[in-house]
């Protein structure tokens, strides 16, 4: 079996894997919501949602946690495209850490996103009663991900403890609950970061231009290529240069990383995935914070 078959077996595998899960959560839950953060990763589970549950429309609506940090471009993706998908999007953000001018700046990336982004999303679905939130992580992301069942069961404080989890047999799923406690839901969990962009190539999926390579004003910082914003803050000695990069994963631009890239298609990301051995996740400046892990962020709350 060739490479290109074998590969197109694996996409709909998990595909339908996917669908079965959306549909789960559609049947089980009475208040679910899909996380759209504007990524790969939410674009894959926007048109497996539509996918799901056509020729009807998505039952349950997107909300994104606004840091008011994001890119420029990310937004004006976000509102685009929803639009034309015809969705409902629910925007929220912590409105009194940002009068308070939170910033990862002065507070230092996990501060800032203990407000901005847990904080955030607790108060959000707190707000909205959610009992499930579906998302696009993926296990093999990271470590503390790779704990985490496809129905991940949080407590009424909308923590998350990896010993106090489910047993998944046979792709059946426990969705019970008691008022108050809620379910994080990834369907996306058992693919790779190169699956996801096989599907996107496979799909025709639209994704935000900041994942293709261009030349971009950057400043190096710590052995990372740091985006330069109009806020950021340059330390002594520091200068902005403009080199040929790309983001493989997108979050707030002080808090994400680029790499040097010269991938300016899908095809070319794939090819440049297929060769390379460390996770997305390492450009994310806020992983690499000594008092901020992620298994430590998660159990506050964090997605």
């Amino acid at each position: 079996m060739s490479t290109e078959v074998l590969s197109l077996s694996v996409l709909r595998r998990l595909e339908a894997e996917s669908i079965h899960i959306l549909r789960e959560v559609a049947a089980e839950f009475e208040r679910p919501v899909l996380m759209y953060s504007v990524g790969k990763d939410s674009s894959v589970l926007l048109r497996l949602a539509q996918k799901a549950f056509h020729p009807g429309r998505i039952p349950f609506p997107l909300l994104h946690i606004d840091t008011a940090y994001k890119f420029p471009e990310m937004y004006a993706f976000r509102d685009r495209v929803c639009a034309e998908a015809g969705v409902e999007l629910r925007v929220l953000r912590n409105e009194p850490a940002l009068a308070a001018d939170a910033n990862p700046w002065d507070l230092g990336t996990v501060k800032c996103c203990g407000f901005l982004k847990t904080q955030g999303l607790l108060d959000a679905l707190r707000a909205g009663n959610y009992d499930a939130v579906i998302g696009g992580a993926r296990r093999e992301e990271e470590r503390s991900r790779a704990k985490e069942r496809i129905f991940s069961f949080r407590d009424r404080h909308g923590q998350w403890d990896p010993k106090n989890q489910r047993p998944e047999l046979w792709n059946l799923y426990n969705g019970r609950i008691q008022p108050g406690e809620s379910m994080r839901v990834f369907p996306l969990s058992n693919w790779t970061e190169v699956d996801v962009w096989r599907y996107v190539a496979q799909e025709g999926i639209e994704v935000v231009p900041l994942y293709f390579a261009t030349e971009r004003e950057v400043v190096r910082r710590g052995g990372q290529i740091i985006p330069a914003g109009a806020k950021t803050r340059l330390l002594p000695g520091e200068r902005s240069e403009r080199l040929l990069v790309r983001y493989r994963t997108l979050g707030c631009y002080p808090c994400t990383g680029a790499v040097a890239s010269s991938a300016r298609t899908v095809g070319e990301i794939i090819t440049e995935l297929e060769q390379t051995r460390f996770s997305e996740r390492v450009t994310r400046v806020i992983d690499h914070d000594q008092d901020g892990s992620m298994e430590q962020k998660k159990r506050e709350g964090y997605f």
